[in-house]
């Protein structure tokens, strides 16, 4: 029986990277990839309109407004999208017994824990985007029953997108120093590796409903991660990284939000 999967926010690191590695399958997966130009979640009648043409069985939601200082400035935009926008995937899924798989963040903590944090425990953001995140999750538990919020941190890919990983690369090409913080530890998580935690979780058929964190577990700074990528495409000799003594970001943002990843 082909089940049909739908992936919102296609434009996005995390959708491509699915398409990229399972558009095309041998597990009877129908994906369907829609990009914001294809399908705007903040307009419940498109969505609707979409699940009308075609029963989906799963949605994979990678669509979310992820500028974290500009959320800072203009939280109506975040919250329109992280929030609203899922409101009204939940509903529509509820409406069609389509089971969810949204991408929160570690975000939603303060990051004032010492030790991971746990699906257990309760997220108190300090951020106007990690507040947007937490709402849309909250709508979600508030309209689902059958639904995966899987919590992730510190995204990158190194094909896709507008990353941190990338970005490293690109000031190598014209810059001689790079300052990077060693304030913020997190786990710094592929693409790849999500959205084979995401196929596996619609292959199986899980019933395991509810709140998950899955990140890659090597726990490290925005510093060293800086480092590794600098030694894993052979450039440590190309520029001079240094910790920035003066670090300053419009939005706050967590110490520490290592995650302990799911069971």
């Amino acid at each position: 029986m082909i089940i049909k999967v739908l992936v919102t926010g296609a434009g996005g690191q995390l959708g491509k990277t699915i398409e990229e590695l399972y558009a095309d399958n041998q597990d009877d997966l129908d994906f369907t990839f829609v990009s914001k130009t294809a399908l705007d979640i903040t307009k419940k009648i498109d969505i609707k309109q979409l699940f009308d043409n075609k029963n989906f069985d799963y949605c994979i939601n990678c669509a979310a407004y992820t500028n974290v200082e500009q959320a800072e400035k203009t939280p109506g935009i975040a919250f329109k999208v992280n929030a609203e926008g899922v409101k009204n995937l939940a509903e529509v899924c509820k409406e069609n017994g389509t089971i969810l798989i949204h991408v929160s963040t570690d975000y939603v903590f303060d990051g004032k824990k010492e030790d991971s944090y746990t699906v257990d425990d309760i997220p108190n953001p300090i951020n106007e985007y990690g507040k947007s995140k937490l709402y849309g999750e909250q709508y979600i538990q508030d309209i689902l029953k059958r639904y995966f919020i899987i919590r992730t941190s510190w995204l990158y890919s190194k094909k896709y997108g507008h990353n941190f990983y990338k970005t490293i690369l690109k000031k190598i090409k014209t810059e001689t120093e790079l300052f990077v913080t060693n304030e913020q530890r997190g786990c710094p998580t592929d693409t790849v590796n999500l959205s084979k935690y995401i196929y596996e979780l619609v292959k199986i058929k899980s019933v395991k409903y509810g709140i998950k964190h899955y990140c890659d577990e090597n726990d490290m700074t925005w510093f060293s991660f800086a480092k590794q990528i600098l030694e894993e495409n052979d450039l440590e000799g190309k520029i001079r990284l240094a910790i920035a003594k003066k670090y300053f970001t419009f939005a706050q943002r967590p110490k520490q939000s290592i995650l302990l990843n799911s069971k």
